[in-house]
């Protein structure tokens, strides 16, 4: 295109001029070098904050010096209603409100204009109202409890309890669920059954060894009923109730 693509510092078709916010600190027949001015001067003589000649946007001159302009105590300043304005330099920010306040000259609830709602006045601050404390209850709600919040509050459920269709309904207990059949067993029951075990096994064995003899099966019949009276009593019945159900 023809157009010459000059350094930040440089300017002008021929990159022979310095930019917006450099000067000359030296030039000659065939070389040209710009320095940046102080940072509020859009053109200056000099790096000194005293050789300004015009400002950049947010400054204004005064004795070849560039001062700051406080759009926050002007009309320059635009911020919206639940805002306040803070000075920068060169410029300015809007930041919002405490959420205590509506309307406010500075940050933090002892700057507000007005008290939000869920909020009072008390000394120079606006501090949030416990609604929990009124005599008057807030929560009427049949087995509702109040939580304060920051500038309001909540109806919740008192425990035990879970709202449904906006009414508090007692959560359903887990039901317990069954033993096994030999989950409460004691020490004793156990080893009565071991004994029980061991001696039908050995009756077992003899009737087989005596090929059916009379004497043996006896025994062997004998044993069978002792471990049906343990299943008869007491702690037999309970043993089997839990086997009945499957445990």
């Amino acid at each position: 295109t023809g157009l010459c693509n000059c350094y930040p510092s440089y300017g002008g078709p021929f990159c022979t001029e310095c930019s917006v916010g450099y000067y000359e600190a030296s030039r000659n027949e065939t070389h040209l070098v710009c320095s940046e001015c102080y940072k509020a001067c859009s053109k200056c003589t000099g790096p000194g904050d005293d050789n300004c000649v015009l400002c950049k946007k947010g400054w204004m001159l005064h004795e070849r010096k560039c001062i700051d302009i406080d759009e926050c105590g002007t009309e320059k300043a635009q911020c919206r209603a639940n805002q306040f304005c803070v000075n920068l330099e060169g410029s300015y920010e809007c930041r919002d409100c405490d959420k205590a306040c509506v309307g406010c000259m500075g940050a933090g609830p002892a700057r507000c204009k007005k008290c939000n709602r869920g909020y009072r006045r008390d000394g120079v601050k606006c501090l949030d109202v416990n609604e929990c404390s009124n005599e008057k209850p807030v929560c009427t709600g049949e087995h509702e409890v109040c939580v304060n919040t920051e500038g309001s509050h909540r109806c919740t459920c008192e425990s035990g309890y879970s709202k449904k269709d906006g009414v508090c309904i007692q959560d359903q207990q887990d039901s317990v669920a069954e033993k096994g059949l030999f989950e409460d067993m004691t020490d004793d029951e156990v080893v009565v059954l071991q004994q029980m075990f061991f001696g039908v096994v050995i009756c077992a064995l003899a009737t087989l060894a005596a090929k059916g003899d009379m004497v043996f099966t006896a025994i062997f019949i004998g044993a069978v009923a002792a471990m049906a009276g343990y299943w008869l009593s007491e702690r037999g019945d309970r043993v089997l109730d839990g086997f009945m159900k499957g445990r």
